[in-house]
């Protein structure tokens, strides 16, 4: 493990520092958790159209409890439906949810720290500069509530489950694996990027 990451990495979209959540898991398993977490991101945003230029899983040695974990997914896109968008934000909590019950250590108290907060938050900002309303406890008029977008994720994870294992057991041994790498795993193509870059 290294050195805490710099603070903007452990900031959300708005600057903000992410919230600490103490998982009673050891550290292979909240490491793997994590890397579920950041494959879910990771796959349903190149399934729904968007470019994945690295995924990756952050740990780090801190004087209080020995080690902390952070993941961070970086992808960009031309053009793509906005409530594509809102999914593959809620894919990071439900994946981890997922690999939870799949691997025999779900309780409900490991499932509510999955929340991903954060990540609701950027797609309730990123839409509504659309003009699209995602509401974070109920479905205004007009648009959908985070529970129908997790609904949508949901049925994404189920869909693309062996994909997002197979990425999350890379990303657990590697830490950091690139668009290309996760078309090369998986089989996924990687939408082009804005601009044309690699």
């Amino acid at each position: 493990m290294a050195a805490a990451p710099a603070p903007e990495v452990l900031a959300d979209h708005r600057g903000n520092p992410r919230p600490r959540v103490d998982v009673d898991l050891d550290y292979e398993a909240a490491r793997l958790g994590m890397a579920f977490h950041e494959a879910g991101h990771a796959v349903v945003s190149m399934a729904g159209g968007l470019h994945v230029l690295t995924s990756e899983v952050i740990a780090w040695e801190n004087g209080e409890d020995g080690w902390s974990l952070t993941g961070k997914t970086e992808a960009t896109a031309r053009s793509i439906n906005p409530w594509r968008f809102a999914a593959q934000c809620a894919a990071g909590e439900i994946a981890n949810v997922q690999y939870l019950m799949a691997y025999g250590l779900w309780t409900p108290e490991r499932a509510f720290a999955c929340a991903a907060d954060h990540d609701r938050e950027l797609a309730v900002d990123v839409l509504a500069g659309f003009g699209y309303d995602l509401g974070r406890d109920r479905a205004p008029a007009g648009g959908k509530s985070w529970g129908m977008v997790r609904g949508m994720a949901r049925r994404k994870v189920g869909y693309l489950w062996r994909e997002i294992r197979t990425v999350a057991h890379a990303m657990a041994e590697r830490d950091k694996l690139t668009g290309a790498e996760i078309t090369t795993l998986t089989g996924l193509p990687n939408p082009p990027a804005p601009g044309g870059a690699a």
